[in-house]
């Protein structure tokens, strides 16, 4: 009896090896389940952090340009002579910045090897410029954004239109808004648009259009993803691993601490299997009535945004300029769920702004909070994020606001502003310093900034 009953049981299953993906037929959808844990990840949330600094460097930078005109020099690496009067800097940060009465001073003083106060010799007012290091940084970043303009600022920009098909046209106003990220000039309109006719068209209604040249290379419509896939099937190829596991194959890194379990990784390996048309191809005629059509456009989606981060300088843009071209690469209209339900690929940063502003990255460009392949333009950015990272402690205020006598005041505006900014970067009000803010000053360094235009 016992010789029957073991006869008719089923033979045990095999073993499955450590790391291996099980059977295919054990899921039968080839989409990733739509809710996912949110993980954090800090190396990029830490890089928004600097980014703070960075925009509103640039917001008082532009303010400073706008209360200076006419007289501010239109190249930016020369501005480091342009000064205004701090009241009038202050007044627009609040009108136009919406800071608080206190926020523009207090940002200035904890960036001053940024910015500098002092003294005006004749109009005996509080005045402020940008110091020698902050300017020479701006000027890097001109220069290298110059220097790219024949070549790559071009190529990047014929890219992006053909990510729009089939009329390969995008709205001049939205690339604007972009024109940062792709590392193009303010005044790209004429020094790229214009002056290149033959590569491009700006149509009366606002579009700037696409217009192909004899000169372009072989390979403009292929994507990055494609190249990257390449490349690592060629270093990476393992003896009987099957090429079609990596024909339509994303990179994909997850975040610290996320949870990946048995049918969510054959979720992931049967969309990486599934073949979706190029984010450059045109696909207004085909049907996408069945739901395996719906799968493969919105894996052309994703492999639209991956494109378009791609093409940005510093591979990141924000999720609000992002959906300016959802239309355009046919994301979905729910675009932040959507970038969510791929955290492997894209990663979603609300650090910066309160969480009102949301960084979408590319994460496989970036390893440990550093890109992988830096540019020119990335390099002197870092400069910029240098000299806003150095400790104000460094910097001997006490003796800078010593020779302006009356700054303190001033710099708070009415009330007691003076003597609160006072007492939090020099003491507690009663001739006690804090403990290593003083330190510069009573070992008698000084760090060079503000020495170098003290009258």
């Amino acid at each position: 009896m016992l010789r029957r009953i073991a006869a008719l049981r089923p033979p045990p299953r095999a073993a499955t090896p450590v790391g291996a993906i099980a059977a295919p037929y054990s899921s039968k959808s080839t989409s990733i389940p739509q809710k996912q844990q949110r993980v954090r990840d800090h190396a990029f949330d830490g890089i928004m952090e600097v980014q703070k600094r960075v925009r509103r460097f640039h917001a008082l930078y532009s303010l400073l340009l706008y209360a200076a005109a006419p007289t501010a020099p239109s190249r930016a690496g020369g501005s480091g002579a342009v000064s205004v009067p701090f009241t009038r800097l202050g007044a627009l940060a609040r009108r136009q910045l919406r800071l608080a009465p206190l926020d523009a001073g207090r940002f200035l003083l904890r960036h001053a090897h940024a910015f500098h106060l002092f003294l005006h010799p004749v109009h005996r007012m509080l005045h402020i410029r940008l110091t020698p290091r902050a300017a020479a940084a701006l000027g890097a970043e001109a220069d290298a954004v110059a220097a790219a303009l024949p070549g790559a600022s071009v190529l990047r920009l014929r890219k992006l239109l053909l990510l729009a098909p089939p009329h390969r046209r995008l709205r001049l106003e939205h690339i604007h808004l972009l024109r940062r990220d792709l590392g193009l000039p303010d005044d790209f309109a004429e020094s790229v648009i214009q002056a290149n006719p033959s590569l491009f068209r700006l149509t009366p209604d606002g579009f700037v259009e696409f217009l192909p040249s004899p000169t372009d290379p072989p390979d403009l419509t292929v994507a990055a993803v494609e190249r990257a896939r390449e490349r690592h099937y060629r270093e990476h190829r393992a003896p009987g691993s099957a090429e079609e596991d990596a024909r339509f194959a994303f990179p994909i890194r997850f975040p610290p601490g996320f949870k990946i379990g048995k049918y969510f990784r054959i979720a992931v390996w049967k969309w990486q299997r599934l073949p979706y048309a190029s984010p450059y191809a045109d696909v207004t005629g085909h049907d996408l009535r069945s739901l395996e059509a719906k799968r493969r456009m919105e894996k052309r989606a994703v492999a639209a945004v991956h494109e378009l981060l791609s093409l940005t300088v510093e591979k990141r843009t924000t999720l609000e300029r992002l959906a300016l071209f959802r239309d355009a690469l046919g994301v979905p209209k729910k675009i932040k769920e959507f970038l969510l339900k791929y955290q492997g690929i894209f990663y979603i940063s609300t650090r910066g702004n309160q969480g009102k502003l949301h960084t979408v990255f590319l994460r496989e460009a970036y390893y440990k909070g550093e890109l992988v392949d830096p540019n020119a333009i990335h390099a002197a950015r870092r400069k910029l994020e240098e000299v806003l990272m150095i400790s104000p402690q460094k910097a001997n205020l006490d003796r800078m606001f010593t020779s302006m006598g009356r700054g303190w005041d001033e710099l708070g505006g009415s009330g007691r502003g003076g003597s609160e900014l006072r007492d939090e970067f020099l003491g507690d009000g009663r001739g006690r310093k804090k403990s290593g803010d003083a330190d510069g000053a009573e070992s008698g360094e000084d760090s060079g900034v503000e020495s170098l235009y003290i009258e």
